[in-house]
């Protein structure tokens, strides 16, 4: 059975067809969906989709690139979420220096506010990085983000940055992307421990082989699960029950 970490399947993409999306995932053998939110209004959809659908658990947080957003008003109503039963992370929360939507200085601000209080929830975080590796790491040291539990989700990054990452216990996990032919993390994975392993879709981006090129869903989590097994020399039940410990572990599910 395989968890799929971080997917967004209350996005519009999906609007459709939802619930045919969650049946094939069920028929694929996922047993849990973490939805995660990347503001206020997607993090009460994903609520409600948890509170619809018992695969699918909710992650309630401020996106970097949303951050100017994130006002007094906007980090209580997080703090609210956070009390659903089904509510299990703060996320996505980190930095984004690609697109810039968002002054640096603005951007970790909200960061530290949220491990703040993923923190005082004893939540764990799912983090979004995305060309900011020395002050992602460097905040998250400094807020000592690793005690309540730390993925950094879609991987990117240096040796070096994944080094630091396992060094602080935090967890990692991979998209679709591991699975294109120009891939460059089958060295990282290699070198990552599977007890810090998790599995993710980040539907519906990030699509893996061999439905790149169009909508990813909560199904394909297999085919980088299948990819990562075949990296570490793992028969892939074995890959599958280890990571959903993994996630089981993290975020508390049950």
């Amino acid at each position: 059975m395989y968890i799929d970490t971080h997917s967004h399947i209350h996005f519009e993409q999906f609007d459709d067809d939802r619930e045919l999306v969650l049946q094939r995932a069920i028929k694929n053998k996922v047993n849990a969906i973490i939805d995660v939110g990347t503001d206020v209004e997607t993090s009460h959809q994903a609520i409600l989709l948890a509170e619809k659908y018992a695969i699918v658990h909710a992650a309630a947080g401020i996106h970097p690139n949303d951050a100017a957003k994130a006002d007094d008003s906007s980090l209580d109503k997080i703090k609210e979420f956070s009390g659903h039963e089904k509510v299990i992370a703060i996320g996505e929360i980190g930095l984004d220096y690609y697109r810039m939507y968002v002054p640096k200085d603005i951007q970790q601000e909200v960061f530290r506010k949220q491990i703040k209080l993923a923190k005082k929830l004893h939540l764990p975080i799912i983090v979004h990085n995305r060309d900011a590796h020395e002050d992602l790491l460097k905040i998250l040291k400094e807020e000592k983000a690793g005690s309540s539990g730390v993925v950094l989700h879609s991987f990117t990054g240096s040796d070096e940055f994944l080094e630091a990452a396992l060094d602080e216990n935090f967890y990692i996990s991979f998209t679709g992307v591991i699975t294109f032919k120009n891939t460059n993390y089958i060295h990282l994975i290699d070198r990552i421990p599977l007890k810090q392993l998790l599995l993710e879709t980040d539907s519906p981006f990030l699509t893996p082989v061999p439905f790149r090129g169009k909508r990813n869903e909560p199904s394909y989590v297999k085919y980088t699960a299948e990819k990562i097994s075949k990296i570490k020399g793992v028969p892939l039940d074995e890959l599958a029950a280890i990571t959903s410990d993994n996630a089981v572990n993290l975020f508390g599910l049950r």
